[in-house]
């Protein structure tokens, strides 16, 4: 459900006149599930507009999360880190829509349940991936490094990994093991991308109009699925072990691209950041 909600905001970006991303697939996931057959997938549908906290504000942040990691990965992989790896990959459609460079390899790493229903509706609409695909069916909280090694992947070469929207609802314990893994999987020049979320009590959340809204409109209590423990500092876990961690507010892209989503008062948003990392060459 929790990757339905992105692929409308997707959906919704891409046919916004200021569009910051574009992912034509989105909204086909979106009317291929039962349960999200009736969600906006375009600005005109979206009851009150941009006002709409799930649909106005909360898309908003999505769409501008997908640029500023579109531009990260393919940074990455055009200055020659073309083994890609994305971890919880959901219904990321990126294999199929970014311009990657010749050679690129794209591991997806989620489900089974959730590639299946991903490699179903793309082959409906006779989907192209732009580089070589590999989907993985892993579960994170299992040995996924082992599945990733057998499908291919080579630790000896420099990969881009992307973590998008699943540390939240990871234990810390979990969280810092995944971030040990892709340290001991990354060769030099390898480069992550991540979102996460300062420590505060979610409870200050409870009543925020952002989830309220996304649990009336949608069903999906968001503040009941993530992690309610204190979260690790893991961009200072990276830079203990020789990794240049920089860490961005969301806010910080909007002014980059002049439009995005914008900071308010008591804001949920306001504690989320997202940390791009690279491990230098020696």
């Amino acid at each position: 459900m929790t990757a339905l909600m992105v692929a409308a905001a997707r959906a919704i970006e891409t046919h916004r006149p200021d569009s910051l991303a574009r992912d034509v697939y989105a909204e086909h996931f979106v009317r291929a599930a039962r349960a999200s057959a009736g969600w906006p997938v375009r600005p005109d549908e979206v009851p009150d507009g941009d006002a709409n906290p799930l649909w106005g504000r909360l898309a908003r942040y999505f769409g501008l999360r997908t640029r500023a990691l579109d531009d990260f990965l393919v940074g990455c992989t055009h200055a020659g880190s073309t083994q890609v790896v994305l971890l919880a990959a959901g219904l990321d459609a990126r294999a199929y829509r970014l311009d990657w460079p010749a050679g690129t390899v794209v591991h997806e790493l989620d489900r089974e349940g959730v590639l299946a229903f991903k490699h179903r509706v793309l082959n409906g609409i006779e989907a192209v991936p732009k580089a070589e695909r590999k989907p993985i069916a892993t579960d994170l909280r299992e040995d996924w490094a082992t599945d990733l090694v057998h499908a291919g992947f080579d630790p000896s070469a420099p990969t881009t990994w992307l973590v998008e929207g699943v540390l939240l609802y990871l234990p810390p314990d979990a969280e810092r093991a995944l971030f040990a893994t892709i340290d001991r999987l990354s060769a030099p020049g390898s480069a992550v991308a991540y979102e996460a979320k300062l420590a505060r009590e979610l409870p200050d959340l409870r009543d925020d109009h952002l989830y309220a809204s996304t649990l009336e409109q949608i069903g999906v209590d968001l503040l009941a699925l993530f992690d309610g423990e204190p979260r690790p500092d893991s961009a200072t876990d990276l830079a203990n072990r020789g990794w240049s961690a920089h860490v961005h507010t969301p806010f910080d892209f909007t002014r980059h691209h002049g439009r995005g989503v914008h900071p308010v008062g008591n804001d949920p948003l306001a504690g989320n950041r997202w940390v791009f990392a690279s491990k230098p060459v020696r």
